[in-house]
């Protein structure tokens, strides 16, 4: 018999992604490009496959209430689900490879609504167009004759599409995470909050480390294994929990909110809107069957109209299902 965790999370994939259904069938490509990277992995997520499970708390703050309506910001602890990961398809990744990490979360809500959110360690997506996802991750699956992309595959793409670079640069420029919890984590799409008196403004936001961001340097890489992270952060926790600030960014008129490949400026008013504690992992089963939807929102939050937010929920259910149906 399947856990309640995965018969709430299928039947909330269905919910959500009525309205994307005819979205669906082109982001098969998405999901399938991702295998021909990859690999396949039965029962593996598509991408982020590595990972580990975790339970917080969430905490919202009177800024928080300011700005939306939302019951997350009420003030009262919420028990909090965390999926911590390494980016890729690859679940063998090692933890020092400079790709994204993730940090998905779901909470459930006093009013009986759900908010669930997928971020990642980077300000910036890689694409702003779906439609040019799958293209993306083709032009990087290795020449079987060579184990490397093809090199004028590979820069016809990146002069076609020079915003794709901008998440590549940023994460070449820093070492890896020395810890899950010592890293930035951001929605990178933009949502809307809508306050208690109903004003509407365009957000983003990302989880700041209350441990300061820390990073592994050369000598501790050397010594450290490819699968250090889930110790890393049980030892950690053994001492106390580790934490992050809320915060939430809110857009002035010039900002784009649809273009994920973005980023918005510093100078931007940012307000602490919660803030979340770790404080004990999990199992593995009280997560790993989750669909982490970022279109599953209460009242109070909206999506933007970036058209990768909106696609993001159908590729995510493609890919749930397939593992879904390998588990069987």
């Amino acid at each position: 018999m399947k856990s309640p965790q995965y018969i709430g999370s299928l039947l909330l994939s269905l919910i959500v992604m009525q309205p994307f259904a005819l979205a669906a069938q082109p982001l098969t490509e998405s999901v399938d490009a991702l295998e021909l990277l990859f690999g396949k992995h039965a029962g593996m997520r598509r991408t982020q496959a590595k990972g580990l499970c975790a339970n917080g708390i969430f905490t919202g703050t009177a800024e928080g209430r300011a700005l939306s309506k939302a019951t997350a910001f009420s003030g009262a602890p919420l028990p909090a689900m965390v999926r911590f990961s390494v980016g890729g398809g690859n679940p063998r990744a090692s933890d020092k490879s400079r790709s994204t990490r993730g940090l998905s979360l779901k909470l459930d809500l006093p009013d009986g609504s759900v908010w669930m959110q997928a971020n990642l360690s980077a300000p910036v997506y890689f694409v702003k167009d779906p439609a040019d996802f799958a293209p993306f991750v083709r032009a990087r699956v290795p020449d079987p004759a060579t184990g490397k992309p093809d090199p004028e595959r590979l820069k016809a793409f990146n002069l076609a599409h020079p915003e794709s670079l901008r998440q590549g640069k940023y994460l070449a420029e820093r070492a890896a995470p020395a810890s899950y919890v010592t890293t930035p984590y951001w929605g990178v799409n933009a949502f809307v909050f809508r306050s208690p008196d109903n004003q509407r403004r365009f957000v983003r936001w990302r989880f700041e480390p209350d441990a300061g961001e820390q990073r592994l340097s050369d000598e501790q890489g050397a010594k450290l294994p490819d699968n250090f992270l889930a110790d890393e952060l049980r030892q950690r926790l053994a001492k106390g929990p580790a934490s992050f600030r809320f915060q939430v960014q809110l857009a002035e008129a010039e900002d784009d909110p649809n273009d994920a490949t973005q980023s918005w400026p510093d100078q931007r008013r940012q307000v602490t809107a919660g803030r979340l504690v770790i404080h004990s992992l999990a199992e593995a089963s009280s997560c790993e069957q989750v669909f982490f939807n970022p279109l599953a929102l209460p009242d109070g939050i909206e999506p933007s109209s970036d058209p990768v937010l909106l696609a993001r929920p159908a590729a995510y259910g493609i890919s749930f299902g397939r593992r879904a149906a390998e588990r069987q």
